[in-house]
């Protein structure tokens, strides 16, 4: 049996670009590609923390270091610039390999910098 996992996470990445008259996809720096290790044209689910909004689109890569992530094409009606970004990739993992598996989180500060990094979403209880 196989099972769908989170593989790849940039956390709260900020909207810098917004291009509706743009072939679709979301254009990501490319130093948080690697760093998540998001490949070009992958598909990805968004997800806007600013106004709710979920959609699926794939990755295209920016200037490495540019800070960039530019939301094209038929997406930019859900993205604005200045919104924050959640950013998920997810794979297919076999039951074999759950227990070794840890996927990769990229967390940003408010010009897409990357600040840290992690294998594992920390529980928080309120």
């Amino acid at each position: 049996m196989h099972r769908t996992l989170l593989r790849a996470k940039l956390h709260r990445v900020h909207v810098t670009h917004s291009e509706l008259d743009y072939e679709g996809s979301v254009a990501i720096d490319g130093r948080l590609l690697d760093a998540a290790d998001i490949h070009e044209y992958e598909r990805i689910e968004v997800y806007n923390v600013r106004n709710g909004e979920r959609f699926s689109t794939y990755a295209i890569r920016a200037q490495d270091g540019s800070g960039i992530i530019s939301v094209n094409g038929a997406a930019a009606h859900k993205a604005k610039p200045a919104d924050i970004l959640i950013v998920c990739a997810y794979g297919s993992i076999d039951e074999k390999e759950l227990a070794a598996f840890k996927p990769r989180l990229v967390y940003v500060d408010e010009h897409n910098r990357i600040t840290h990094t992690r294998n594992a979403i920390p529980v928080q209880v309120a």
